[in-house]
C-alpha cells in the first residue's frame, strides 16, 4: 500500500470515528449520569436518519438539509424525553437487568414503527453542493463531506465540554454521577434532570444519524450496527468521561478503516480485539474510573 492510500484510510476512519463520536457521547452521557445502559440508543439514530430524509424532502436542497440538522435532534430528544418519563423513569432503582430488557423492547418497537412508516425499502439523503466533491491534500483527494463531519465532531465536543464544565446544568449531571441522592436534597429536581439528560443523549443519537446520512444507506438495521461500534467505544475509553468517548471513537474508527483495508473479513472482529485488550489492561476503560473511587 502506498503512503497516500494509508492516509486516505486513516482520514476515512476518522470521519467514521466524528459519527461515532457524535452518537456515543450521548450514550456515555446518559450511562455516566443515569447508570442505564441504553440498548435503544442505537433507534434514536436511526429515526434521526429517517426523519432526516423527510424533512429534506419537504424542504429541498440545502434549506433541507440545514433544516433536518436543526429539526430531527429535537425531534428525537422528544422522542427519548417521552420514553423517558413513560417508562424507564419507573425502573430507577431496580436490577439492572430490567432496565436493559425495556431498552432493547423499545429497540424493537422502534424498528416496527420505522418499518410500517417508510417501509423496508432503502433511502438516501444528499449531502449540499457545498460539501461534494473533494480536497486535494498533497496527492490525496479526501471527500469534503468527511472533512465535514470532522469538523462537527470537534465543535460538538467542544460544545459538550463547555455544557458539562461551566453551566450549570453540566454542574448538577457532574454531581448526578457522583451522588444523585444529595443533590436531591439541595434542592434539585434529579427526576427532571435525567430526563433532560436522557432527551440530550437521544438528540445527539438523532443529529449523529442526520450527519451519517449522505454518507451510508439509509436502512433497517442501521440501529444495530452503530449500537455494536457505541458500545465499542465508549467500554474503550471509560463509561461516562467524554475525552475517553472522543479517544475510543479514533480507536475504533481508524482500527475499522484499517482493517477493512489489510484483513477486510475480520475487521469488525479487530476492533473487538481492541476492546478485550483495553479491558484486559484496564476493566474501566481507557478514560474511566473505578467503580470504588
Amino acid at each position: 500500500m502506498t503512503g497516500e492510500a494509508l492516509v486516505l484510510q486513516v482520514m476515512t476512519g476518522l470521519s467514521r470515528a466524528a459519527v461515532l463520536f457524535i452518537v456515543a457521547s450521548g450514550l456515555s452521557l446518559v450511562f455516566g449520569a443515569m447508570r442505564i445502559v441504553n440498548i435503544a440508543h442505537g433507534s434514536f439514530y436511526m429515526v434521526g436518519a429517517f426523519v432526516a430524509v423527510t424533512v429534506a424532502g419537504w424542504l429541498g436542497g440545502v434549506v433541507g438539509f440545514v433544516g433536518a440538522l436543526l429539526v430531527v435532534p429535537l425531534v428525537v430528544a422528544a422522542l427519548g424525553g417521552l420514553i423517558e418519563v413513560g417508562a424507564l423513569r419507573r425502573l430507577y432503582g431496580k436490577e439492572h437487568l430490567l432496565q436493559l430488557l425495556a431498552t432493547f423492547a423499545f429497540l424493537l418497537i422502534v424498528s416496527d414503527v420505522v418499518r410500517f412508516i417508510y417501509g423496508e425499502r432503502p433511502q438516501s439523503l444528499r449531502a449540499p453542493p457545498l460539501l461534494s466533491g473533494a480536497t486535494r491534500f498533497g496527492d490525496v483527494f479526501f471527500p469534503r463531506y468527511s472533512l465535514f463531519l470532522m469538523a462537527a465532531a470537534v465543535v460538538i465536543g467542544l460544545g459538550l465540554w463547555l455544557l458539562l464544565s461551566r453551566t450549570g446544568l453540566g454542574r448538577d449531571i457532574r454531581a448526578a454521577v457522583s451522588d444523585p441522592e444529595m443533590l436531591g436534597m439541595v434542592g434539585v429536581n434529579v427526576s427532571r434532570l435525567f430526563t433532560v439528560v436522557f432527551a440530550l443523549g437521544a438528540g445527539l443519537a438523532g443529529l449523529g444519524g442526520v450527519l451519517a446520512g449522505p454518507q451510508t444507506t439509509i436502512l433497517l438495521g442501521m440501529d444495530i450496527d452503530i449500537i455494536v461500534e457505541s458500545f465499542a467505544v465508549v467500554i474503550i475509553g471509560g463509561l461516562g468521561s467524554l475525552v475517553g468517548t472522543a479517544v475510543g471513537a479514533v480507536l475504533v474508527g481508524v482500527t475499522f478503516a484499517l482493517g477493512i483495508t489489510f484483513i477486510p473479513s475480520a475487521a469488525l472482529a479487530i476492533v473487538f480485539v481492541v476492546m478485550v485488550a483495553v479491558l484486559v489492561w484496564r476493566p474501566y476503560g481507557l478514560f474511566g474510573i473505578p467503580q470504588e473511587a
